[in-house]
């Protein structure tokens, strides 16, 4: 390969595809503004010959052959909108790594729920794992595609969550299984209409044959219809019982065409959305053939994913959960529906425009007390506001911790579901969980 590859954005997919077009041959430039150039990372792909900058103009393009951006960074930039104009093709690192997939390939996307259904697959997959099939999972979960892609071998299977910001740059995207969780309105900042973000959802099956699969969720009219724009075969998943032609819910049991698979109640996370979720994994595991107790038994040993609607424990007879995930509205709502005992939530983050009204039905029906901060703090009060329950204003979420839990009493629950960002007061979702976990964890030692 003796191309000139310029790379947008410095984080860990970044690094990973950096590397990756080292091993290639290509001629590599790093240009971040944010970089820090002292960063081990930086050195060491320095010491392959990767060139870094924290310069982002127009003049990085003379004899650019590609451009690799970090899948959050806007098209609207300057140096991209160039390359655009130049015919410089623009893509996302997994487009790059997307080469070297062997096996089977399953990816997923969705507006909510991905990490939680990824790993809940990926759970009920290993259950077959042998030495000479590996179960892998990469993409937005965590891990660059590029890390892993080329050490696949035919006989393993790669389970990627892919996020709309990804999907936009890949236009090759052809998964032998593709998922869609759901498909809300997201990221509307960055995709400038609904429809826009639909379009780079529906991206994961553009390219597939009848040969392949789309399992969907079949429980609102609208992913109904987008299921008749795939020529993949299609499997529906659905809780509200809507079709028996793939996994569904029915009378709280869960099925696979006319199988039944387990109950609902037996599942080890709560709410409607994690029924979903499992149908999902249901569905998956019927279409690898993996046998039905099996399924089962993952699934009821599955407990969570870290960030996502994840228990911190039991404290002073709370039960505090900690979904620093929920980065909109209707995330939010899905963690709010899955609690019969009182909540007192905690909620708050980076203000995109959303009307945080639309959480109040789900608030009314289960939360006590409210705890804000961030940019959306004075929107989410409002809700509390007019629901004429108490609203305390912190200055982010670990400091929501102490006020929440004079506003609880054992047998309620205390939960952060943010339904915002966190960028505008934490680098991460990560972040933020991890501060209130450690908050929840020091207010309860203390003495």
């Amino acid at each position: 390969m003796n191309k000139h590859v310029l790379v947008i954005g410095f984080a860990r997919s970044g690094a990973a595809v950096a590397s990756l077009l080292l091993n290639e041959g290509a001629q590599v430039t790093v240009s971040d503004p944010k970089m820090d150039v002292t960063n081990e990372d930086v050195v060491a792909l320095q010491a392959r010959g990767a060139t870094f900058t924290t310069e982002q103009t127009t003049a990085l393009l003379t004899g650019v052959d590609l451009v690799v951006k970090n899948p959050g960074i806007l098209y609207t930039i300057p140096v991209l909108v160039a390359a655009k104009d130049a015919g410089i093709p623009i893509v996302v690192e997994v487009a790059v790594a997307q080469k070297y997939i062997r096996g089977e390939w399953i990816a997923l996307t969705g507006s909510n729920g991905k990490t939680t259904t990824t790993e809940m697959i990926a759970a009920v997959l290993r259950t077959q794992a042998t030495a000479d099939h590996q179960i892998v999972v990469a993409g937005n979960i965590g891990t660059p595609v590029s890390e892993v892609a080329p050490s696949l071998r035919d006989t393993d299977t790669l389970v990627t969550e892919l996020s709309s910001f990804q999907l936009m740059g890949m236009p090759e995207a052809k998964p032998n299984i593709a998922i869609i969780t759901n498909i809300f309105a997201s990221h509307l900042d960055y995709h400038g209409s609904r429809e826009n973000y639909v379009a780079a959802k529906m991206g994961i099956t553009k390219n597939q044959t009848a040969d392949d699969y789309l399992v969907i969720n079949y429980d609102r009219a609208e992913w109904r219809e987008l299921a008749q724009q795939t020529a993949a075969t299609v499997v529906p998943v659905s809780r509200l019982d809507n079709s028996e032609d793939g996994a569904y819910e029915h009378d709280g049991q869960l099925y696979y065409q006319g199988e039944l698979v387990m109950a609902a109640a037996e599942l080890g996370v709560p709410g409607d959305h994690n029924v979903e979720n499992t149908l999902v994994a249901i569905a998956v595991g019927k279409l690898r053939h993996v046998p039905t107790n099996d399924i089962a038994e993952a699934l009821r040993r599955f407990t969570g994913v870290e960030h996502r609607l994840q228990f911190v424990g039991t404290f002073d007879g709370r039960q505090v959960y900690n979904d620093s995930k929920a980065t909109d509205i209707e995330a939010t709502e899905m963690a709010l529906s899955g609690f019969t005992a009182p909540v007192v939530l905690l909620a708050g983050g980076l203000d995109r425009g959303d009307d945080q009204m639309r959480l109040l039905q789900a608030m009314k029906a289960h939360v006590k007390a409210l705890i804000v901060f961030g940019q959306t703090a004075d929107k989410v009060a409002a809700v509390g506001e007019a629901l004429a329950i108490p609203v305390v204003h912190a200055t982010d979420a670990p400091a929501a911790v102490a006020p929440a839990f004079e506003l609880s009493e054992p047998g309620d629950i205390v939960l952060l579901s943010p339904a915002a960002a966190s960028w505008d007061q934490f680098p991460n979702f990560e972040t933020r969980g991890d501060l209130f976990v450690a908050a929840v964890q020091a207010h309860a030692t203390k003495d």
